[in-house]
């Protein structure tokens, strides 16, 4: 039997299960539950999945609906800087002492699995999720903002029957492995999360992918929300780090309000906060106080998402790990820091489509790129070796591969003046790692 009576012991069985099972299903997960007593079903849920944004559009929903009294449970990944921001109320990280708790608890039913099950117990977003349930059922918050793992159809938190409204902040290419290989194979396993007569908010989307949402809204009797149909967002600022909007739809109009989140892309995220607050707000029934909703768009803060950690000069950490990200951050640099130089540290998981993303950063004339290595979330989960790409790449300033990353930030930090920009990017755990660095 496990025994976990600290800590360490609670991250290192958690962290030790196995990552994913050759077919997907949802049976092992709600058995798992059944087993906890279901702690799922006796919360209110707003469930929210795409490729990016989804953390960001959790996180200022959170401050929304905080600023309107509500307490507010969240569950993201993955983490920036310990375990326990995954599963957290009102921004606040469960405590260390709970975590060992319930974790010994839903270890003991993970072993009786593991001896039940032909394919093994629960892996480890399963239990992950389990913990988040168990917590949330003991603390009772008045709503809970669930951000899915990948896809939508078999990911663990899709075991909810009873969410206020769903979203999709956005479909891009990314986990083809798990997901298929094409955007409406991607789009499909999104629209997984749709619930029966659930409303679903759902940011701009290519059409192919749409095309796809439409039709499973048809089949589940879902209201959907669209981003330029049912609501709009427009940024009233070029050049400006952290976008200006204007916000319409038939329930509220917000004029000239500044995000705190950085980066042109937060625009659309924010349209599908603040549309999906208004909904959860409506079915709790609390009512929309316009000042708390710019109260939470003016103070939201997500690490490693455009993260502003200097000023002068401006080094930002951002955690574009993936191709649509990293293209993301590319028009934020055309669009912000076309008059600068930018230099870039890159480190991208070998799972990612890092020679089309090193392609696009590569392509910006006014970019320095070092491109590095960081020890990744496993073995099994390596750094790319950039080597061979980097050979191919053509880019205004020579790029250069220095393999130890700490020595490259020194070095690039060394080379900055006050009006330089530094950006950190490729993978969320690469600017954890970072972050620990800065921060400690």
């Amino acid at each position: 039997m496990t025994t976990i009576n600290n800590y360490q012991q609670a991250l290192a069985f958690i962290h030790g299960r196995t990552k994913f099972k050759k077919v997907p299903t949802l049976d092992r997960m709600r058995l798992f539950l059944k087993m906890l007593g279901n702690p799922q079903t006796s919360l209110r849920y707003l469930h929210v999945t795409g490729t990016n944004g989804k953390g960001s559009v959790v996180a200022m929903m959170r401050e929304i609906l905080m600023a309107h009294g509500l307490s507010v449970g969240t569950f993201t990944s993955p983490f920036i800087t310990r375990f326990n921001e995954r599963i957290a109320i009102d921004g606040k990280p469960i405590a260390d002492d709970d975590l060992v708790r319930i974790t010994s608890r839903v270890a003991a039913v993970v072993d009786t699995l593991d001896q039940q099950l032909a394919s093994g117990g629960p892996t480890e977003f399963e239990i992950d999720t389990a913990i988040m349930f168990c917590y949330f059922a003991e603390i009772q918050p008045d709503v809970v903002i669930l951000e899915v793992g990948i896809g939508g159809t078999y990911d663990s938190t899709n075991v909810i029957t009873n969410p206020l409204a769903t979203a999709i902040t956005s479909v891009g290419y990314d986990h083809m492995k798990y997901l298929g290989p094409t955007l409406a194979d991607i789009a499909q396993q999104k629209a997984g999360i749709m619930k029966d007569g659930r409303p679903m908010v759902v940011g701009k989307l290519p059409a192919t992918a749409m095309t796809v949402v439409r039709k499973a809204a048809g089949d589940h009797h879902v209201q959907l929300l669209l981003s330029g149909a049912d609501f709009a967002v427009k940024s009233l600022q070029d050049g400006a780090l952290f976008p200006m909007i204007n916000y319409q739809s038939d329930d509220l109009t917000l004029s000239k309000v500044t995000l705190s989140l950085a980066g042109e892309y937060q625009v659309e995220n924010a349209g599908v906060a603040v549309t999906l607050a208004l909904l959860a707000l409506s079915k709790i029934g609390v009512p929309v106080d316009k000042r708390a909703i710019i109260q939470g768009l003016t103070t939201t803060h997500w690490p490693g998402r455009m993260e502003l950690v200097n000023s002068s000069p401006a080094v930002i950490l951002d955690g574009a790990h993936n191709l649509p990200g990293i293209q993301a951050l590319c028009q934020t640099i055309a669009d912000d820091f076309a008059d600068r130089d930018v230099y870039l540290l890159v480190a991208i998981l070998a799972d990612k489509q890092y020679e089309a993303m090193l392609g696009e950063l590569a392509a910006l004339p006014n970019v320095h790129l070092t491109v590095t290595r960081f020890a990744g979330p496993g073995k099994k989960r390596p750094s790319a070796d950039l080597t061979a790409t980097l050979a191919q790449l053509r880019t205004h300033y020579p790029a250069q591969e220095v393999d130890n990353w700490q020595t490259a930030f020194v070095d690039i930090a060394h080379r900055l003046s006050t009006d330089d920009v530094f950006i950190i990017t490729g993978s969320l755990y690469f600017i954890s790692d970072v972050r620990h660095l800065m921060m400690d």
